[in-house]
């Protein structure tokens, strides 16, 4: 699972979801779906203009969490392709 750490950097900036709504140009409903992480993708664009208002790198916005669920390990998902 994709985890977007949005809220940990707007925290640490002292900046509102609505400023960097306005400032990237995107509607305040959609920033909030992705802060929620109900988000199912996002555009590079989008990203590129989150990093450049935040001065972060896509990596300070979105971390990688292994599904505990999981029943495949990556090198068994391998052989199936």
């Amino acid at each position: 699972m994709i985890a977007v750490k949005l809220d940990d950097l707007l925290h640490e900036r002292r900046l509102t979801l609505t400023e960097l709504a306005e400032r990237i140009g995107i509607t305040l409903a959609n920033l909030s779906i992705l802060k929620t992480g109900k988000a199912r993708a996002i555009r590079f664009s989008t990203l590129e203009a989150i990093c450049d208002a935040l001065g972060c790198q896509p990596g300070d916005l979105l971390k990688f969490e292994p599904d505990s669920d999981a029943k495949e390990t990556p090198e068994a998902m391998r052989a199936t392709f």
